[in-house]
Parts: C-alpha cells; structure tokens; sequence
C-alpha cells in the first residue's frame, strides 16, 4: 500500500506460514511447526496480522475484480484468448484462472486466525480490540459476498484450523447463511471500527463508513430495499465521502487514488503492483477494450467518455479510465494505482434503484434526484431527468439508472453483478453469447477444488 506496505509489515509473520497451512480450502493441515495462539501475544502482533488480511487482498483482487465483475458483462471486448475469450464467449470450464476459490478463502483463512486469537490480547469490550475484529470480519464479509456471487452455495468456514480433529472435507453452506454471515460481520464491524483514521488509511482500511457501505451492497443483493436507504443514508451523511467536484477530479480519483469519493479501495505501490495494465491498456495484448455497445451507449455531451478511452480512434486499444486520461498503451509498466471497490457514486445509485424499487412518486422521484448531481459532474444536459423522460428514453426508470450505473461504474467490477442481480444478465448477454439459462450465472468450481475434496460438487450447469 502505499502508506502502509503490508508485504513488509508482515514479513516476519507468521500469518504466511498461516495461510500456507491453509494453501487452498481443500488442501488444509493442521498447524504444526507454528502456533497461531503464541503469535497473537500483544497489540502490534495484532495489527500486524490485520494488515496481513490486507495483504491477501491485494492478491485475490490483482485482476479478478475484473474477471469476475466485467469479464461476463457487456461492457467489454476482447482480441486476447484465453481466459478473456471464455468469460466473454460464456464458455466457462472448471480449470479457467476464475474459477479458482483458492485466494479468497486464505484471505478468509487470515481472517478467521485474527478474528479467534485478537480478543484474547485485550480486554473484555476493549475498543481498539474490537476495532480489530471488526476489520477482520469486513474483509471476510467481502471475501464471502464475492463467493457466493460467483459461486452461490460455498464453504462457510468460522474457525481456523488448529487442530488434527477438524473436519478439512468441508460442504457447501447454502447462500442464504453465507448472506445471513456477512450481514452480521459487516454490522459487528459499522459498530466497533474508528469513525475514521484521520489518513489515507481511510480509504484502504475499514471503517464505520465503508462497512456500512458494503452492507448497501448486500442488501440491494438480497433485495432489502429499506435497510439499503437505512445504510446508504448512513454512507450519504458522513463527513468523509464527498463527490469529485469536476471531471479533473474523476479522472485523478481513479490515476492518483484516495480520492473523498473514495470509499474503499484496495492498495497497491510500486512493488505491490497490480494487473490494470494487463487488463486495460498493454496495446495488442490487453484483455479488454470497450465494446461497441458500451461506446454507442453515451447520451450526447457526456464528458466521461474522453476519460475511459481515446474517443479520436474507431477501436479504441486501451482504456484509460484507471491509468489515466492519455496513457500509452504500448508500454508494459506496471500499474501501481489503487482498485476501487467501492464509492460515494456506487452508493447513490443504489439508494436510487431501492427507492425506484419501492415505489411511488415521491420516491421515484428522490431516486432520480440522486442521479441528477452525477450526470451534472459529467455535464449532460439534462441533469434531472423527470420520470417520463427516463421512461421515454430507457424504457423505465430502473433501466435509466441502470444505464447511469453501466457508464459511471464502467470497469470498476460492478457490470456483471449489476445485469445478475437485477435479473438481466440473460436478456442482455443472451444475443451477445448465447447466455439462457439461469444456472448459469455462478462460475464452474475449479477441478483442483472438487478433485481435494470428496463433499464438493460441481455447480449443476457444469457437470
């Protein structure tokens, strides 16, 4: 990170012997040669395994935050075989890269140690203990809501392994108590960690802010529409998240990071580089450019547009978005920018499509207030759109917002699950690649995975 290098913080912990221990889910070992139980013996050892979560994060979302939420989807389009073509072409197989659950679960294997050995350092009801756990179990509750987005029904692992009489054949756990998890996590952590770091910090740890955030999220997955305005209203409130002011501004939000729209991003620095170049911008060889539809999807004066791709060039070749207006792509420096998981703007839109979903004039028409200060920033006329004017040119309010999302958003990880959780993934991917059945919006689990482990079975689509 870049204020925090969590490859050094833990060099010397033995939180990577941990997660070695915990190589893949089906590939479990009692711990043996190190104690987890005597690591966890003061304050700085417990930070230092939180940043180790942190840590493991960065390698789970190096470029799978793109294969998982754009990879699918129909904002992109790809020259690159392999793993790109088989998203796009729907034509998933078990041993794509993807498919692979393995760096999720030892960044919830890292967690799990935290989350059992941290109280034992403090005092009962200690409030920097209990901020603690609190991170750990929001970057579980995010490793878990990655999954059964993916996946639907995982493995619901609570404990760590420590010892020979664990069951390591573990089952699937229906995604309904995954989600049931991750709502309780991601409140035990709006409640107990800091209001704020007072640092940049605030934007790659978690907070009050961003665990409130995420729980937007989930809701608006599992379709709690007031408890998502509750939560969004929260987000909206607080002092630290503002929109950027101008498209300068957006632009750098995604080039310089730690921006205050910025709600949660994952850190990367010059030696904790990530995949965005790969992904976006290494000339012929990056997995994406924008595709047709997603260029001919502009409303007229949109600003943006210059910001994600060079708008002079028919078959653009790289996007900018993350690397930076202008960027070349014909050189393969590495990208040490931050990845956006979540920000202010992710949280308007979906407060909008929850008052659009429960109703009625009044909220109808708060929903597309909420629009009207984003397409402003992006200089579209008009700012507000009236109910009939977004019916008149999406064909519903819902779609309009949806449509706001899919350029706002574009690239950042939310396309795929947006089309998936407003039940038009099929409908839109459907003339693009065949996509028809609903059983196969959850990715194939990797062979690696089913071949360790006798109690997983294949997703039913896949068998």
């Amino acid at each position: 990170m870049k204020k925090i290098n969590y490859n050094i913080v833990i060099l010397g912990l033995a939180l990577l012997s941990l997660s070695s221990c915990v190589n893949s889910l089906l590939d479990k070992k009692p711990i043996s040669s190190f104690s987890a139980e005597s690591f966890y013996q003061n304050q700085d050892q417990a930070k230092a395994g939180v940043y180790g979560i942190y840590n493991s994060l960065q390698s789970t979302m190096h470029t799978n935050f793109s294969f998982w939420g754009e990879g699918r989807a129909d904002n992109v389009k790809t020259k690159h075989s392999g793993e790109p073509t088989f998203l796009l072409n729907n034509t998933l197989t078990a041993s794509i890269s993807s498919a692979d659950w393995t760096n999720l679960y030892t960044t919830i294997s890292r967690a799990n140690y935290a989350i059992k050995y941290i109280p034992g350092i403090f005092p009962d009801g200690d409030a920097t203990g209990n901020q603690l756990v609190g991170q750990a179990k929001a970057i579980r509750a995010l490793s878990y809501f990655y999954l059964v987005r993916i996946w639907g029904d995982v493995p619901l692992i609570l404990e760590p392994y420590t010892q020979t009489g664990q069951d390591i054949f573990v089952s699937r756990t229906n995604s309904e108590l995954v989600l049931d998890q991750i709502e309780a996590d991601l409140k035990f952590a709006a409640a107990n960690c800091v209001e704020k770091f007072n640092s940049t910090n605030d934007r790659i740890m978690f907070n009050k802010g961003s665990a409130n955030a995420l729980l937007v999220q989930v809701y608006m997955w599992r379709k709690k529409y007031n408890e998502a305005i509750a939560a969004a209203d929260l987000v909206l409130s607080n002092s630290l998240y503002s929109l950027a002011a101008d498209m300068v501004a957006w632009g750098k939000m995604f080039s310089d990071s730690y921006s205050n729209e910025s709600i949660f991003e994952v850190g990367f620095n010059e030696t904790q580089t990530n995949g965005l170049r790969v992904l976006y911008a290494i000339g012929s060889d990056s997995h994406y450019t924008p595709s047709l539809n997603f260029m001919a999807s502009f409303e007229n004066g949109d600003l943006r547009r210059a910001y994600i791709y060079d708008v002079t060039q028919a078959d653009p070749k790289a996007i900018w978005k993350y690397l930076g207006k202008g960027v070349s792509d014909e050189v393969s420096t590495t990208s040490k920018q931050n990845i956006i998981l979540i920000r202010l703007a992710d949280i308007m839109m979906l407060k909008a499509e929850a008052l659009n979903k429960l109703g009625g004039t009044t909220n109808v028409t708060n929903a597309l207030k909420l629009l009207e200060p984003i397409r402003k920033r992006a200089g579209i006329v008009p700012n507000l759109l009236t109910e009939a004017q977004a019916i008149s040119m999406y064909g519903s309010v819902e779609n309009a917002i949806l449509h706001e999302r899919s350029i706002e958003l574009c690239y950042e990880g939310h396309r795929w699950f947006d089309l998936v959780r407003t039940g038009k993934a099929i409908s839109t991917m459907g003339p693009i690649n065949g996509l028809s059945s609903v059983k196969n919006l959850v990715w194939p689990i990797s062979t690696s995975t089913i071949d360790k482990n006798p109690n997983i079975t294949q997703n039913e689509f896949y068998r």
